[in-house]
């Protein structure tokens, strides 16, 4: 499995490379084919944007979210509040959920 596949909407990340190595942000979105992920407040931009009065969009700069490589990423655990790698396992239902190397702790909200 790819590394985009493990992680998902909502989940608390830390930077661990890059420009904004050490901030902590909640993964908006994730796009698993590149394997690149949307951070709250993390790897701003400025987009240059044009005026259109009809749906009220002012012209000028814009700072936005740009996508951040999942391997610069590494999942904050629930549990334990570490950041951590993470594995798959099957529960006794037969359901897959990710889980904490470090706490065994589920991630994923059953």
């Amino acid at each position: 499995m790819r590394k985009s596949e493990f992680l998902k909407k909502d989940d608390n990340v830390l930077v661990i490379t890059g420009k904004d190595k050490g901030k902590k942000g909640r993964v908006l979105r994730v796009f698993p084919q590149d394997s690149k992920a949307i951070v709250e407040r993390i790897n701003f931009i400025m987009k240059h944007t044009r005026a259109n009065p009809s749906k009220n969009i002012k012209g000028g700069l814009l700072e936005r979210e740009a996508p951040i490589h999942v391997s610069n990423l590494k999942i904050i655990c629930r549990e334990c509040g570490e950041p951590t790698r993470i594995s798959l396992t099957r529960l006794e239902d037969g359901k897959k959920v990710r889980i904490c190397k470090k706490c065994k702790g589920i991630l994923d909200k059953l």
